[in-house]
């Protein structure tokens, strides 16, 4: 164990998990940025960090339980040729209640009166509803930030690290992100979008059709940058 904290290989693995946990993390972190934005001001950090930390402690548990996560990535029945998994099955009904959740929350923005903005008239979704939403969202995002970690990485706790590093810088990065989408109406559009988008690629991704995310990232990014210039 030890021994293995002397080595470059050690840090470099961290490093790398770690930048690439973060990258895997921005779709679980607007997710729950939208959510939150749902409820009073004063509760909202609150539900940030109960949801970032169930979202740390759902990845290493299933770090710990690898025997049982390479049960998910093994056919459980075929329809034709197409072999269906258990890991199929939680991306599209993830994918498909992200498409739902974000067009609702769009359309909701969409008809909302300006009258309606004031922090006085305001309606707030119920602490409890909005947690366990962030809940269900985390154990589908897990999923692929699980695999991605063993893949890349041989000893567990490297993956483990690189988890707990991850979850805490976005842990700050959600705050941040949660301020800027209540205080600027067409971040929220975009960001909105963006999971309609993630939502479609968790559908592809559970019919076995791969979509490299990089595209998507830099399509996001470009969106992004064109509001920013536009806001400033």
């Amino acid at each position: 164990m030890f021994d293995l904290l002397l080595t470059p290989e050690f840090y470099l693995s961290l490093l790398t998990l770690t930048i690439l946990e973060i990258i895997l993390g921005i779709d679980n972190v607007v997710v729950i940025a939208v959510l939150v934005n749902k409820l009073p001001e004063k509760v909202r950090r609150k539900a940030q960090i109960i949801g970032l930390s169930a979202a740390m402690l759902v990845r290493i548990l299933l770090l710990f339980t690898l025997a049982w996560l390479s049960h998910l990535i093994k056919p459980l029945f075929h329809i034709g040729d197409f072999a269906v998994t258990s890991r199929d099955i939680v991306l599209l009904i993830g994918g498909l209640f992200l498409i739902y959740k974000a067009t609702v929350e769009l359309i909701e923005f969409m008809n909302d009166s300006p009258d309606d903005e004031h922090e006085g008239e305001r309606t707030y979704a119920s602490f409890t509803s909005v947690i366990i939403q962030i809940l269900i969202m985390d154990a589908v995002f897990s999923l692929d930030s699980v695999i991605t970690a063993i893949g890349l990485a041989q000893h567990l706790t490297v993956m483990i690290l690189a988890v707990v590093i991850a979850i805490l810088f976005m842990m700050i990065f959600a705050n941040f992100i949660v301020r800027v989408v209540d205080k600027y109406p067409s971040l929220k559009i975009l960001a909105l979008t963006f999971l309609i988008v993630v939502g479609i690629v968790l559908v592809v991704e559970g019919l076995h059709i791969h979509f490299d995310k990089s595209y998507l990232y830099a399509a996001m990014g470009f969106s992004l940058l064109v509001n920013i210039l536009v806001l400033i």
